[in-house]
C-alpha cells in the first residue's frame, strides 16, 4: 500500500493500530508495556532505541516481536564482536573498484539497505565499526570513501549486558534518543505467565493474526515530524513553553542528584539536554497524541517526555522526571499559568511581527493582533485608552503599558515577561 492510500484514515484508526499492535507484543513479551510504548514512539518519530539488561532476559524476543508486527520492511540482524569490520555492517568490499584504491561496498542487504536493524551487543563492536555506524545511525547515509549512499534505515533497535564507555561509544549512545533497562522478572505470576509464553512459541516472536503495512509507518512518521503539509498535530505554544519549563527542571534535578551522590563535590560531568534532543522531544508529543488518536497535544502528553529524558526501568530517573512535571504542572494549574502563558506568547508573536515589518508601528495595533491576543488585546486597550486611534509614538506607550499592567501569577510566567520586557526594550530601542 502506498502512503498516499492512509490519507482517508482518521487518526482514532491509525490509533487502533497501533493499540493492537502494542497489545498484541504484550502479550508475547510478558511485564513490557512501558518500553513497548516507548519502543512504538522511537517507530513513529523515526528513532534507535537501546536496550540494556543482563543476559538472559528477552531483549532479542522484545525486539524480533516489534519488527514482526510491520509488513514491507526488511530486518537486518547482527550479533557485534570485536573482530567485525564495517564490511559486516554495510556488506562486503567490491574487490575491482579495491584495486583501483576505492572503498566501495555492495549494500545489498546490509544495514543501508533494509528498514529495521537489531544490532545484538552493540558494545562488542570495535571503536573503528562503531564510529563507521555513526553517519548511517544520524544522518541515515553511507559515507564511506568514495561511497555516499542515503540509507534506507528508518529504526535500529540494539541490545547489550553493559555499558562500555569511550568517546565513541559516547557518540553512539547519543544516536539512540530511546533507552531502557529491562530488569529481571521474579514475581511468581510474572514467571509463570513467562512460561506460558516460552511453552506456546518455544523463545520465538509470534506471527501476529495481521501486521502493519511499513508505508503506514513512513506516513505517520511524516506526520509527527511535521513533514505532511495536510496533516498536522497542533502543538499550542503554552504547551510548548510549558514542556520547556519542565525539561529545564529536570536537567537541574538530575544535576542536583548528581551533588548529592558526589557529596557536594563536583561531579566528574554534569547531565545535559542537548538543543537538539530538546527540540526533538516536540516530535514525540505529537507521536503521543496520535497514539492516543488525537490531532493535539494536552499537557498530560509532556509527561511521557521521559521516555527519551530518561532511561525507562531506571525508577530514580523516572521520578525525577515526574516530579518535574508534577511541579510546573501544579504550579501553573494552581496560578491560571497557562492562559497567562498564552497572553503572553500571544503578544510576544505581535513583537516578532513588528520587528519582522517596522511600518506596522504606523498602523493601529488592534488590527495586527489576532486570536488568542485580540480579544484580551482589545479589551485591555478600550478600558486603558478609550480606543483612540494610534501614532507610532502611541502605540510604543501602548506596548510598554500591557506589559507593565501584566501581573503575573507564578514565577514561571514572571520569567516571561522579563524576558519579553527586555525583547520590548530592544525593538523600541532599534526604532530610534
Amino acid at each position: 500500500m502506498a502512503q498516499q492510500d492512509f490519507c482517508s484514515w482518521s487518526f482514532e484508526a491509525i490509533s487502533r493500530e497501533f493499540k493492537y499492535a502494542a497489545d498484541f507484543i504484550c502479550q508475547r513479551v510478558v511485564n513490557r508495556e512501558e518500553v513497548v510504548e516507548q519502543a512504538l514512539c522511537a517507530l513513529l518519530t523515526g528513532e534507535h532505541l537501546l536496550l540494556q539488561s543482563r543476559t538472559g532476559v528477552g531483549k532479542s524476543l522484545l525486539a524480533e516481536q516489534i519488527f514482526t508486527m510491520f509488513s514491507g520492511a526488511r530486518v537486518f540482524r547482527v550479533q557485534a564482536s570485536k573482530e567485525q569490520q564495517p564490511d559486516t555492517y554495510f556488506g562486503a568490499l567490491d574487490i575491482e573498484e579495491l584495486k583501483r584504491g576505492r572503498i566501495v561496498h555492495n549494500i545489498e542487504g546490509s544495514i543501508v539497505d533494509c528498514e529495521f536493524a537489531f544490532i545484538d551487543e552493540i558494545f562488542d563492536a570495535n571503536d573503528f565499526t562503531l564510529r563507521a555506524l555513526l553517519s548511517v545511525l544520524n544522518e541515515r547515509q553511507l559515507m564511506r570513501g568514495v561511497q555516499n549512499v542515503p540509507a534506507k534505515l528508518h529504526t535500529v533497535i540494539a541490545a547489550t549486558n553493559y555499558l562500555r564507555v569511550s568517546e565513541i561509544t559516547e557518540a553512539i549512545l547519543d544516536r539512540f534518543l530511546y533507552k531502557a533497562v529491562i530488569l529481571p522478572d521474579k514475581e511468581p505470576y510474572i514467571q509463570y505467565k513467562i512460561a506460558q509464553q516460552f511453552l506456546l512459541h518455544g523463545g520465538k516472536p509470534a506471527p501476529p493474526p495481521r501486521q502493519i503495512p511499513f508505508a503506514l509507518l513512513k506516513y505517520v512518521h511524516h506526520i509527527v515530524t511535521g513533514q505532511d503539509p495536510e496533516r498536522r498535530i497542533e502543538i499550542r505554544p503554552e504547551l510548548v513553553y510549558f514542556a520547556n519549563l519542565v525539561i529545564r527542571y529536570y536537567e537541574v534535578l538530575r544535576n542536583r542528584a548528581l551533588r548529592e551522590h558526589y557529596r557536594g563535590a563536583t561531579p566528574p560531568i554534569d547531565y545535559y539536554i542537548s538543543p537538539r534532543t530538546q527540540a526533538k522531544s516536540l516530535t514525540l508529543l505529537r507521536a503521543i497524541a496520535l497514539l492516543h488518536g488525537r490531532d493535539e497535544v494536552t499537557p498530560e502528553d509532556v509527561g511521557k517526555l521521559y521516555f527519551i529524558f530518561a532511561t525507562v526501568g531506571v525508577p530514580e530517573e523516572v521520578e525525577l522526571f515526574r516530579k518535574a512535571y508534577s511541579t510546573i504542572l501544579s504550579s501553573l494549574q494552581a496560578s491560571n499559568g497557562f492562559e497567562q502563558l498564552r497572553l503572553l506568547l500571544a503578544f510576544q508573536s505581535l513583537l516578532e511581527q513588528l520587528r519582522q515589518d517596522r511600518s506596522l508601528f504606523f498602523k493601529p495595533l488592534s488590527t495586527l493582533t489576532n486570536s488568542p491576543l485580540r480579544r484580551t488585546f482589545l479589551e485591555w486597550l478600550r478600558e486603558t485608552f478609550g480606543g483612540a486611534d494610534h501614532t507610532v509614538e502611541q502605540n510604543k506607550r501602548i506596548l510598554e503599558h500591557f506589559l507593565r499592567d501584566f501581573v503575573p501569577t507564578c514565577e514561571e510566567v514572571r520569567e516571561l515577561k522579563q524576558a519579553l520586557e527586555r525583547e520590548l526594550f530592544a525593538l523600541l530601542r532599534s526604532l530610534q
